[in-house]
């Protein structure tokens, strides 16, 4: 596929800690759901707005890794937007996009907050390189392989074992013990697995989850290395 003229290629499968959550504030309806489509295939949790103020409402009260903000944006132009988040204290990374290509206004994006700046058009794979550098500064380091007993996850390989035997896990089950695992013991609720593994895709009040969780523990085998923490979540004992 591809966006703006550039080609469009897999930018591979490494992720690095615990799955990540992308909001693209886009105005063109066209190139924002095949960005988004990418970074899906790219098994990053996509949302889409396609104008200031609904990017600036869905940043405002939910979690993302990394906002992706279009600069010439209707409604409310991406500078009001990436400021207002400034203000506000979010903690997102915030990477912004825009056809214009000067210095000045690289350096006056940036000045509002902004972690990086890449200009229109660009290279699919870049974007995903930034996207994932970004989450690296914003995450605490996690181990390159993450253990518990016997089982071991390689987020960069995007492997999953137990014992000698590697596990076929799908995209859904490597997320979910991935995000567990990460967590190092804390309890995740069924709420923060669907937002950090999923996307606004998917439907809230679906069984997802536990399909999900029933699916992995059965690769898994035994003993079970998942906890149920009744009315609460689920948690690998660290």
């Amino acid at each position: 596929m591809g966006l703006n003229g550039q080609v469009v290629g897999r930018a591979g499968q490494a992720r690095d800690g615990v799955p990540v959550r992308v909001l693209l504030v886009e105005d063109d309806a066209e190139l924002a759901d095949a960005i988004a489509t990418g970074l899906r295939r790219e098994q990053l949790a996509v949302d889409v707005a396609l104008d200031g103020a609904a990017g600036l409402e869905r940043a405002m009260f939910t979690s993302y890794d990394v906002v992706v903000l279009d600069r010439d944006l209707p409604g409310r132009h991406g500078d009001e937007v990436c400021a207002d988040l400034m203000a506000a204290g979010c903690r997102s990374r915030v990477l912004m996009l825009t056809a214009a290509a000067t210095i000045e206004d690289r350096v006056d994006g940036l000045s509002l907050g902004a972690d990086d700046y890449l200009p229109k058009p660009f290279a699919f794979a870049e974007l995903v390189a930034r996207i994932r550098a970004l989450v690296r500064r914003a995450q605490p380091a996690v181990a390159p392989v993450m253990t518990s007993g016997d089982v071991c996850v390689d987020p960069a390989r995007h492997s999953a074992r137990r014992g000698e035997n590697e596990l076929d896990l799908g995209p859904k089950e490597f997320g979910v013990l991935e995000l567990l695992l990460a967590s190092q013991g804390r309890v995740v609720s069924a709420e923060e697995l669907l937002e950090r593994v999923w996307d606004e895709m998917a439907d809230p009040f679906s069984s997802a989850v536990k399909v999900t969780m029933s699916r992995l523990r059965r690769k898994l085998g035994e003993p079970a290395i998942i906890e149920t923490v009744a009315q609460a979540g689920y948690r690998v004992p660290g």
